[in-house]
């Protein structure tokens, strides 16, 4: 219990310190700054979700660095088991990203300006066409440059089976021709979920697998990418 008091404390004292970072934010942009500026909200937000790991006391392994290419705007399709997930690949992947995320975080103030900072697409999944409109927009984003994270299964599997992959997380690829760069998350529902919703130190493991491309797919191709990326994730997935 002292850990999880710890941590949320550590949370909220965080968030704090991160308004003032927002002021920079906004005078680089004023000033057209757009390349340093996208550079320094990656350092912000990436050293704020390693230090969310760090007071939970995970252990992250991390295989396969040398698959996310470089130079390019990428879909990552991971398997999404608790809420350190995000955090998790926010300090562990070294690239500038954005979420496919729930609706409800436009709802935490300072959060969802930072998501905004990172380029998240906010998804209603409770509305077909809002969530149609939502992978549009992803796909815009990915095409403009950036790189998008997405959970298929659409929730957290809390350490259970892994879910079912929702076919139209992969139109985000397919419609921008972005490469798949599969990631396999293992462990992560122990820090929290396991615990009834206590903080507690884990070993978490990351399989960053090789890309796949999506260029010149035919259409029986697409329609096997959901079992062809779940077998991928699966496979380095130890329940």
């Amino acid at each position: 219990m002292f850990k999880t008091i710890i941590w949320f404390g550590h949370f909220a004292i965080s968030l704090l310190t991160k308004i003032g970072p927002m002021y920079k934010v906004n005078s680089l942009e004023k000033q057209g700054k757009t390349e340093e500026m996208e550079a320094y909200i990656h350092k912000v937000t990436s050293k704020w979700a390693m230090s969310q790991l760090k007071y939970s006391g995970a252990t992250v392994s991390v295989y396969g660095e040398d698959n996310i290419p470089s130079n390019i705007p990428v879909v990552f399709i991971s398997n999404h088991q608790g809420n350190f997930d995000i955090p998790l690949l926010m300090s562990y992947i070294n690239k500038p990203k954005g979420f496919i995320a729930k609706v409800e975080t436009l709802k935490i103030p300072i959060v969802r300006t930072w998501m905004q900072y990172i380029h998240c697409v906010f998804m209603d999944r409770s509305n077909l066409r809002k969530s149609a409109a939502a992978i549009i927009e992803g796909v815009k984003i990915i095409k403009a440059g950036h790189s998008l994270v997405i959970f298929p299964e659409g929730t957290r599997s809390k350490g259970g089976p892994l879910g079912e992959f929702k076919a139209g997380s992969f139109k985000l690829a397919t419609k921008s021709n972005a490469p798949i760069v599969p990631i396999t998350i293992n462990g992560s529902y122990k820090l929290m979920e396991a615990n009834n919703n206590r903080i507690k130190a884990a070993n978490v493991e990351l399989f960053i697998h090789p890309p796949i491309e999506t260029k010149n797919l035919s259409k029986e191709e697409q329609e096997k990418l959901p079992t062809v990326v779940k077998e991928i994730i699966a496979s380095k997935l130890h329940n």
